[in-house]
């Protein structure tokens, strides 16, 4: 079990497609001792990016799936999640950032803010997410971190701040230089691991005392102390570390890194900033929902002697059954235990307590209020709160998104029709986004989601998992026949045939 939550980080990393957060989650894990050799996304070299575990992922170079893992950098530990950049997947990134403490937003040196990092941003800030932001690829061509740290406060409307400046962009990046040591800072070797600190190159001297000023200016304002020492003209590092943490996590601060993680630049600074400026688990408020005194909300603690409080975040279908993403908030988990899911009120055994290292595993014993982990065989539904039996707390549901798209599928023959059936109730547990009803009238099975990419990433794997090959087409509309303009009827019945006669008029329009 953790024992220390001061030292532990919840983040995800999120970002609009193809800014490179895979790649930097590659060179964390590498750097961080999890991963022995770094492999690219596009699985060129027949191994693709540890986090993109799924054959579609290495195959599509992009991340279908979020994945989670952890790592120790410097005495601390890192539960990360790398979550999609497509929009197809948003309801991947709603997820994680749903249960995390912290983020980093990734954005292209070259793009700047796109339209998915519009996106990413509202959901961090729908979940009260402090975040960091890494502006990668400062290799590129037409790289400019300053213009993209200016879309960050006119786009974003971020109180954005550069900790660092560039050594050289494009093709004479060599590293940054560090406004709050004011040290410059290069990185060599095959894959980046060798750092050398230097005094500033005359030639950025300038620019380095004019962004320092900036940043000074920006966080002096959460920190009196250092305020005072501004002006004076003595401000120390601790102090602006101090202050810069403070504006951090009260979300009126984004401090931004610059990078080039392809390149292997920046990202261990980046990863101290991960240390030093987002919150630990017992920094954050979490709020349940309290059902025994009508919803009322209810503050939990990372105590770990207080009863349990978990939300099941993500699931899966693994080799050894159903496997679900937990994040404890309050109490203690250990394998064993009997827990409640507040949902349907059944009482389930943990079985099984892991950790996730994208697709491989390693087992725990038990743990704690702040931290992220995994359980078998427990039968449940993404969004599902669990607890110790001892209260009736549920944790407030997430944004769920409506389909925006739908398609009429139809198996190829009867032995596609039932493992049909099986993928789709297998994916509509795991993706809330994605549903799928058989039209009435029609008879024709519908599936809807996020995107064309979206739908066709499934019926990829409902072929590839579960051996269903399927015709796709678009959904029969059911005409019916309706009056379309304004007709008049004058009708006179006459009938005379001995006897009483009948005579009758009727008149109108429809």
């Amino acid at each position: 079990m953790i024992t220390d939550l001061k030292k532990v980080r919840n983040i995800g990393i999120s970002a609009h497609i193809d800014s490179g957060k895979t790649t930097l989650t590659e060179r964390i894990l590498f750097y961080t001792n999890r991963i022995h050799a770094i492999h690219e996304v596009r699985g060129k070299d027949g191994v693709g990016a540890k986090m993109d575990s799924m054959e579609l992922e290495k195959e599509r170079g992009i991340t279908i799936q979020s994945a989670a893992t952890h790592c120790e950098w410097k005495n601390h530990h890192i539960n990360i999640i790398d979550t999609p950049g497509h929009v197809d997947f948003t309801v991947e990134v709603e997820r994680a950032l749903r249960v995390l403490d912290g983020a980093i937003l990734v954005l292209c040196g070259v793009a700047g803010v796109q339209s998915q990092s519009i996106t990413v941003d509202r959901q961090m800030r729908r979940y009260d997410v402090p975040r960091i932001a890494f502006i990668n690829k400062c290799d590129r061509s037409g790289a400019n971190p300053f213009k993209v740290t200016q879309q960050l406060r006119d786009k974003l409307n971020h109180n954005a701040v550069l900790l660092q400046i560039p050594i050289g962009l494009e093709d004479q990046h060599r590293g940054h230089v560090d406004l709050v040591k004011m040290v410059a800072r290069t990185f060599a070797g095959p894959n980046g691991e060798d750092i050398s600190e230097s005094p500033i190159p005359d030639d950025l001297k300038a620019q380095a005392e004019e962004y320092r000023e900036i940043l000074l200016d920006a966080v002096s304002m959460f920190d009196d102390e250092l305020m005072e020492a501004v002006l004076e003209g003595e401000p120390t590092e601790e102090m602006i570390v101090r202050a810069i943490r403070a504006g951090t996590i009260s979300l009126d601060l984004t401090p931004v890194f610059v990078g080039s993680a392809y390149k292997n630049r920046g990202v261990q600074s980046m990863l101290d900033g991960v240390l030093a400026y987002l919150p630990d688990p017992t920094e954050v408020t979490n709020k349940a929902l309290d059902a025994a005194e009508g919803e009322k909300e209810v503050v939990l603690t990372t105590d770990p002697s207080k009863p349990l409080v978990a939300l099941a975040f993500k699931l899966e279908d693994g080799r050894y059954g159903q496997l679900t993403y937990l994040r404890i908030y309050q109490g203690t988990m250990r394998k064993g235990d009997f827990i409640h899911n507040a949902r349907t009120r059944k009482k389930v055994k943990v079985g099984r307590l892991v950790r996730m290292h994208s697709n491989e595993m390693e087992d725990i014993d038990d743990t704690c209020g702040g931290d992220l982990v995994a359980l078998f065989g427990v039968d449940c539904a993404s969004g599902d709160t669990f607890t110790d039996g001892e209260t009736e707390l549920t944790m407030t549901s997430m944004h769920i998104p409506e389909p925006v798209i739908q398609l009429a599928i139809k198996p190829v023959d009867n032995k596609a029709q039932i493992n049909m059936s099986k993928a789709l109730s297998r994916f509509t547990r795991e993706d809330p986004t994605f549903r799928t009803y058989v039209d009435p009238e029609s008879g024709e099975t519908i599936i809807c989601g996020m995107g064309e990419l979206h739908l066709e990433v499934y019926i990829e794997r409902m072929k590839r998992e579960y051996q269903a090959e399927v015709e796709t087409g678009a959904p029969q509309v059911a005409y019916r026949e309706t009056i379309g303009q304004r007709a008049d009827f004058n009708y006179t019945h006459k009938k005379q045939t001995g006897g009483s006669g009948q005579f009758g008029r009727v008149a109108g329009y429809i």
